[in-house]
């Protein structure tokens, strides 16, 4: 068996597990909604942030606040629970928010509830990088995986190369969060890093995950196996 096969084959095994996020419609389209969870998860991502800065905001005190996020989390546990949801998607939610707010609760500053955040772009940024110089672009793993491709995109130069783009395009939003509310974290404006957080997060995210999928579009032919291909630059 050729690294082709190989490739291919792992790559169909794993689709499944991908597509369980990130779903794309019959006409091939993204189903954007669907892979960030539907109104479901928008409201899981963003209502216990929300919670923690408006109740910040009217009190002044850390405690109601980070007591709102962690029971509005805690809700949506539970609800996921009764559904008999897995245990890992209904607890993970909750745990985010938990490592939040005990940031914000033991550093005795609204801002540590937002510096996981910060560690956590840092991360993927460099994960991101990484994963275009050594030319596995991780939108083109995700995607590849989606669209019934595999790995093979990684042995036709052109789609290897748009699969790195769409990577730095999810990159350049990790980027632009930290350029824009690291300065607001230094300035000691919980009002405003509490907003743009919630704007930069999930509908930031959305928008760049569609147009990373419609920059990877599959042409009309399909994947071109090169064996030239492999060592082109992305």
């Amino acid at each position: 068996m050729t690294d082709n096969d190989s490739a291919g084959q792992v790559g169909r095994q794993l689709s499944g597990a991908a597509a369980g996020r990130v779903r794309a419609r019959e006409d091939g389209s993204l189903d954007v909604m669907a892979s960030i969870g539907g109104w479901r998860g928008l409201a899981e991502a963003s209502l216990p942030a929300a919670g923690f800065l408006i109740a910040y905001l009217l009190t002044e005190e850390l405690v109601p606040a980070i007591l709102l996020a962690v029971g509005l989390g805690a809700v949506f546990t539970v609800v996921r629970l009764l559904q008999r949801g897995s245990l890992i998607q209904s607890f993970s939610g909750l745990v985010g928010v938990g490592i939040c707010a005990a940031f914000a609760y033991f550093s005795g500053d609204a801002r540590g509830y937002y510096e996981p955040g910060f560690v956590i772009n840092v991360a993927y940024l460099i994960g991101f990088g990484v994963s275009v110089l050594v030319k596995w672009p991780f939108m083109g793993i995700l995607f590849g995986l989606i669209r019934g491709e595999g790995f093979d995109w990684r042995y036709d130069a052109v789609r290897r190369r748009r699969y790195a783009l769409a990577t730095w395009l999810i990159a350049a939003v990790l980027a632009a969060r930290l350029v824009v509310q690291f300065p607001l974290y230094l300035a000691d404006n919980v009002a405003a890093l509490g907003v743009t957080r919630l704007v930069m997060g999930v509908p930031l995210y959305a928008l760049a995950l569609w147009l990373g999928w419609m920059l990877t579009r599959p042409g009309p032919q399909g994947i071109v196996a090169d064996s030239e291909a492999e060592d082109a630059s992305p």
